[in-house]
């Protein structure tokens, strides 16, 4: 592959990555390259619904993240799975199909991103998709990602919801409609009962046309720069070095992790950070590894009195029935019901997102209880904590340091505790009354908001949506690192388009968001675009 050269070079096979490999390449005249630090996406695991829950430590499918210690969470660890193959983390999440709330893109609008506003987004979400109920206002069909209803629904799911609307919440039957407060079932995506990741819907396509080429097992050292020209990369495959050069340009697809640690070993980035490290300075870029952030999530557990967890459900008699009938658990998301709610009166939009789970879950599933219940996660959308990536040193192949700081912002944790209450008070809900044992987090010993609070910074975790690190801003914003074309500040042909460029973390799962993102920035690198939505 030395000194090959395409006219794009993209760097990470996940969400974006697919995606813009699919709308770049519809002109047949381009040729690009794709390079995926992982290997495919093989796995039978990766096709089963449910199979994620198996793909946890070990796993060649997962980076295996870890983050520094947290100051604010009792000094821990925090475990940050993230994909390592093609379809990227749409390959190994829980394939919730949630766009956020339209207030996040009029905020992003509102932040200077022309461009950005619901209005001018809402077009390329509905591009992307395949509304299996059909198409609306808001909804598309014909788009290369299938979005599904559930096939099958647990039984204690359902009786979550009821509880829910015992509680006094609305019941909602489409979090992406007009509005987003409520609870229900998730829409998935999947279609004919498999997981349906980017590299399904996205980049096989692309692959048949023959002007694409994927690289697994393929990882990026560093973006080669003349002259403040992105001119390609140096990578390494097959155990040695190589380099490619890009005719026209170099699109980071590498996410919130990885694309600022290479903008960093490129010599993009804080420029006291990268001489601390022995490497040059090709433009000193503040903000690269800045405004990190992520959802943070608790989780209240209960035993449960009855059989109808999968906690309790036979590994081998679902597999079975997986695979001849295509129904059951392991048709499931595992995250089946749930829903967005405000924690206070007053509030723009929801500020906590629910997610039930028919079993016990702890430590994202790694320990193994032995028991049988089910977990409620509580997740705060709209921490105000904001952290970073940086450097441990100038290897390539080496993780970087993450702290996303969680906590630090007060109000983080006062939402989490409201939050905790609310879940609280679902459980007790007469719809639970014969499957609700005893409650095992926070534990009945912890009712007071002080030690609601010492549960927290001891048992919250990630709930997987880190974004922000190259985000999007005006000229004038020296903390951004892209402009509204995500293009990168003091680099020509270099473009990032991934999570990073978020100013803030959208209210819900961020997959959906991400291949917009995408959709939308093939559009920006053409020089076309789709007309407004008019409506909303």
């Amino acid at each position: 592959m030395n000194n090959m050269s395409y006219d794009y070079i993209i760097v990470g096979a996940g969400s974006a990555g697919c995606t813009l490999a699919h709308r770049l390449g519809e002109d047949p005249h381009v040729r690009i390259l794709v390079l995926e630090a992982g290997g495919p996406d093989t796995s039978f695991f990766l096709k089963m619904p449910s199979g994620f829950a198996a793909l946890g430590e070990g796993s060649p499918y997962n980076w295996h993240y870890r983050t520094e210690p947290q100051a604010h969470c009792n000094n821990r660890q925090m475990y940050w799975p993230r994909g390592r193959t093609l379809g990227g983390s749409s390959s190994i999440n829980a394939m919730l199909y949630i766009r956020g709330n339209a207030w996040d893109y009029d905020y992003w609008r509102q932040l200077g991103n022309d461009g950005w506003s619901f209005q001018d987004v809402l077009p390329y979400f509905k591009k992307s998709q395949h509304q299996e109920r059909g198409g609306s206002l808001l909804h598309g069909i014909g788009g290369p990602l299938n979005v599904a209803d559930q096939v099958t629904v647990a039984t204690v799911s359902q009786v979550f919801v009821e509880a829910c609307r015992q509680a006094g919440y609305p019941i909602n039957a489409d979090f992406n409609g007009p509005e987003q407060e409520g609870i229900g079932t998730y829409q998935v995506t999947q279609k004919n009962a498999q997981r349906w990741s980017t590299a399904s819907a996205y980049l096989r396509p692309a692959l048949a046309r023959g002007n694409v080429t994927v690289l697994t097992g393929a990882q990026v050292a560093r973006v080669k720069i003349e002259k403040g020209q992105a001119v390609g990369v140096d990578y390494r495959y097959d155990g040695k070095d190589q380099t490619t050069r890009a005719n026209r340009e170099v699109i980071l697809a590498g996410g919130a992790i990885n694309s600022p640690q290479l903008l960093m070993l490129s010599g993009v980035g804080p420029a006291e950070h990268l001489k601390s490290k022995d490497i040059k300075v090709e433009a000193d870029v503040p903000g690269v590894g800045a405004n990190l952030q992520d959802h943070l999530d608790a989780s209240t557990l209960y035993h449960c009195t009855t059989r109808e967890t999968f906690d309790t459900a036979n590994k081998l008699a679902t597999l079975a029935r997986y695979i001849f009938t295509k129904t059951g658990p392991g048709t499931s998301p595992i995250a089946e019901a749930g829903g967005f709610l405000k924690t206070q009166n007053g509030l723009s939009a929801p500020d906590i997102q629910l997610h039930f789970i028919p079993a016990f879950v702890i430590d994202h599933g790694r320990t193994k209880l032995g028991l049988n219940g089910f977990t409620l996660h509580v997740c705060q959308l709209r921490p105000e904590s904001r952290g970073t990536i940086r450097l441990k040193s100038n290897d390539p192949f080496a993780h970087p340091a993450i702290d996303p700081n969680y906590l630090n912002a007060g109000k983080d944790l006062v939402t989490l505790i409201a939050g905790t209450k609310i879940a609280r008070d679902i459980f007790a809900q007469r719809a639970f009354e014969n499957r609700r044992g005893e409650e095992r987090e926070p534990g009945t010993n912890r009712r007071t908001d002080a030690e609601l609070e010492s549960w927290i910074r001891d048992r919250s975790e990630s709930i997987y949506h880190p974004v922000g690190t190259c985000k999007m801003g005006t000229a004038t914003d020296l903390a951004a690192v892209v402009d509204s074309q995500l293009r990168v500040r003091g680099v020509a042909g270099l473009r990032v388009v991934d999570a990073s460029i978020m100013p803030t973390v959208i209210g819900g799962n961020t997959n959906a968001p991400v291949i917009m993102i995408a959709e939308r920035a093939a559009d920006l690198i053409k020089g076309t675009s789709l007309p407004s939505a008019s409506f909303v």
